[in-house]
């Protein structure tokens, strides 16, 4: 996940020095701007996330940030699918946004995957713990536990 988020950052870069020659040509070309500076704002949360020895990230909060990593890379594709040639956008730009989108997309349908897979288990985990309140279980392990009885040998041990 770090090598995707250093891609994203890296093409964030590129985005920025793009985000400046387009101001330079006209009012039009710089409406990507307020685009690509959100999607730099989103990059850094999730580098700040996932970076650092006690950074821990739940995968909702995750599949949250990668949703609007997203849209923002579906709303960016669609300007820049538009004004390429008006703006005189790269193609090396415009197939490397592509590519960070795609990952972007890959990751996201993964991290939000995990976060239905982890929710479903808290679910279950609570349901468990609320049956062993009530008296459904008390064994090792939440099982229904040991019945019967054991006679302890007699004679010498």
């Amino acid at each position: 996940m770090r090598v995707t988020v250093a891609a994203l950052a890296g093409s964030l870069l590129g985005a920025t020095l793009l985000g400046g020659a387009a101001r330079a040509q006209g009012a039009d070309c710089s409406a990507i701007q307020k685009t690509l500076t959100e999607r730099k704002d989103i990059v850094g949360k999730v580098n700040s996330a996932s970076q650092g020895k006690k950074a821990k990230i739940t995968a909702a909060a995750a599949c949250t940030l990668f949703t609007k990593l997203q849209a923002n890379g579906t709303e960016g594709l669609k300007w820049i699918t538009a004004n390429k040639d008006w703006c005189s956008i790269p193609d090396s730009f415009v197939e490397g946004f592509k590519a960070d989108h795609g990952r972007v997309s890959t990751l996201r349908t993964k991290v939000c995957q995990a976060a239905v897979q982890q929710a479903a288990m808290e679910k279950k985990a609570r349901a468990m713990a609320a049956q062993q309140q009530q008296g459904g279980g008390g064994g090792l392990l939440g099982g229904p536990g040991l019945t019967g009885s054991f006679r302890v040998p007699q004679g010498a041990l």
